[in-house]
């Protein structure tokens, strides 16, 4: 029996849990890694206020918070937080005007604009509320290889001549200012360095070769340009946890985005140069043995977000020699697994990881945490807490 299984023995199953002495070696490794730059924690891949909380407090440089969603900027805002960037372009007034007052106290919240039609809405809601935004200018730093694009199509600002152009309208603002940039290295820090087909791991790596310098020349030239016109620009703020190894070292960067290092998801177990430990998984009860060598449990459908592949799939950690069935895979209601030994049996609990961090606690209420094989208590979700945001 391992330590999970006796420090949950009492807990009802399905649940989710987290384990605190692995979580305390990631954020250390994230202590060590990161070249003294400031860590903002990627609240998507945390969802806990609580667990931000904990993460914060062990964080050497911590830098503030990336948010996904008015609602929960909002909600965190309720909870005491400050330093919150909001890392997704939104134009909901509802929300907005709701976290208004927190910015008249001195609450620092930043948005993400890379379009003249984000920067005019909110300049028109600062006029009308008389109150100054600041602003995060959110660059595209993909590369285009002509026959691939290696990357993620959010931000417009592909080119030197793009961020000029919006750099001229936004001139005329007078209720808004520039305190941020950010040049976020999807195509390193998000694509795994062992795909699920072998044959692409080699192509993976050169893309990722020849990536590098095309993000430090364009991410540094932009950031210049933006120091130009703004010389209230304090932070920039690039990588993740994927590409820390690579972004730690780029002089033009102060700040690292880092959330999945934290929980370490399956998905980042396809990643190099990353010795971290899984701090998350999902208990599961075998409620079904249709045949020898293979059992069903009940619960399982928790797919993770992103292109469909097997690798979204959650994947069974313990026991070993567990898993998914091609034809059926994790299931609604029940998940079928085979058993290579074929020693399961009713009643036993299979611990399966998810592929992405955050996305779990959206499922749970809370994280039922423990030390070793000493339980520990819980930790509430936002979903627990009564959030639903996305």
């Amino acid at each position: 029996m391992n330590n999970a299984e006796v420090a949950y023995a009492h807990i009802t199953r399905p649940f989710a849990c987290i384990d605190l002495d692995a979580l305390d070696q990631n954020i250390a490794f994230v202590n060590g890694a990161s070249g003294g730059k400031g860590i903002r924690v990627a609240t998507k891949s945390v969802r806990s206020t609580v667990l931000l909380q904990y993460i914060a407090e062990r964080l050497n440089n911590h830098a503030g918070w990336m948010t996904f969603d008015l609602k929960e900027t909002l909600h965190l805002l309720q909870e005491g937080f400050d330093d919150l960037l909001l890392g997704y372009p939104q134009v909901e007034e509802e929300p907005m005007d709701r976290i208004i007052p927190y910015i008249r106290e001195g609450r620092c919240v930043i948005f993400m604009i890379d379009r003249i039609e984000q920067w005019e809405w909110l300049d028109a809601i600062g006029k009308r509320n008389d109150v100054v935004f600041e602003i995060c200018i959110d660059l595209n730093v993909s590369t285009d290889f002509k026959m691939i694009y290696f990357g993620t199509k959010r931000s417009s600002l592909r080119t030197i001549d793009c961020v000029n152009e919006l750099l001229e309208f936004g001139n005329s603002f007078t209720h808004t200012v520039i305190t941020g940039a950010m040049g976020y290295e999807a195509q390193i820090a998000g694509v795994p360095d062992s795909p699920v087909a072998n044959w692409q791991s080699p192509l993976i790596k050169q893309l990722k070769r020849l990536s590098r310098k095309s993000v430090r020349d364009f991410r540094k030239s932009a950031v210049e340009r933006i120091h130009e016109k703004s010389p209230t620009l304090r932070f920039v703020n690039g990588g993740g946890s994927g590409s820390i190894d690579f972004t730690s070292n780029e002089k033009e960067v102060t700040e690292l985005t880092i959330g999945s290092a934290f929980y370490f998801p399956a998905l980042f177990s396809r990643y190099r140069n990353l010795p971290l430990e899984p701090a998350t998984a999902f208990a599961l009860r075998i409620t079904r043995k249709p045949e020898q060598g293979v059992v069903v449990c009940h619960g399982g459908g928790y797919i993770a977000s992103g292109a469909t592949g097997v690798d979204k799939n959650p994947e069974p950690d313990w026991p070993k020699n567990l898993s998914l069935l091609k034809n059926e895979g994790a299931g609604e209601v029940q998940t079928p697994l085979l058993d290579k030994k074929g020693a399961l049996k009713i009643g036993d609990t299979v611990y399966f990881r998810h592929a992405k961090a955050g996305e779990l606690c959206e499922r749970f209420s809370e994280l039922h945490a423990r030390r070793g094989s000493v339980y520990e208590g819980t930790y509430k979700t936002y979903r627990g807490e009564g959030g639903c945001f996305l």
